[in-house]
């Protein structure tokens, strides 16, 4: 069957809903429904910096990825920050998620970017073994600092 990456629109949204909730199950997270609501506006803005594909077969949405721009004080173009991916958990293994990214990184070489940068949870085995063949692992350590929620 053939899959095709499209660049989100108002009539993917119920598709996306139901990916964007199977990927916030995954990393158990449990987001309000209006930053859920907002994100999906953003990713429908063209005037702010989120942007996104999905992935759809027979007419379903069975993938998601978002990214956005993110400057460098060592490159000359922005590069893409990879935030979301998920992919149908029944079609994991059949190419969905290397499509997305590929998809990803079509748009980082029409921009000029050098790098499509991304995370996952060290735990995240089935994903890693794909992240393994299409990237470099990074020698760096991430660290999240929260504010405002204290």
């Amino acid at each position: 069957m053939t899959v095709n990456v499209v660049t989100v629109a108002p009539e993917h949204k119920d598709g996306w809903l139901a990916m964007w909730a199977g990927y916030l199950t995954f990393y158990k997270e449990d987001l309000p429904v209006a930053q859920t609501e907002l994100t999906w506006q953003r990713l429908l803005d063209s005037e702010f910096n989120l942007h996104g594909f999905v992935a759809v077969r027979e007419g379903k949405v069975v993938g998601l990825t978002n990214y956005s721009f993110t400057n460098s004080t060592w490159d000359a173009h922005p590069n893409i920050y990879l935030e979301d991916l998920f992919v149908d958990e029944t079609l994991r293994g059949e190419g969905l998620g290397r499509a997305l990214i590929e998809a990803v990184t079509d748009v980082a070489r029409a921009t000029g970017s050098q790098r499509v940068r991304w995370i996952t949870h060290n735990t995240n085995t089935t994903a890693r073994r794909l992240y393994d063949q299409m990237a470099e692992l990074s020698e760096f350590v991430m660290y999240d600092r929260m504010v405002g929620k204290e």
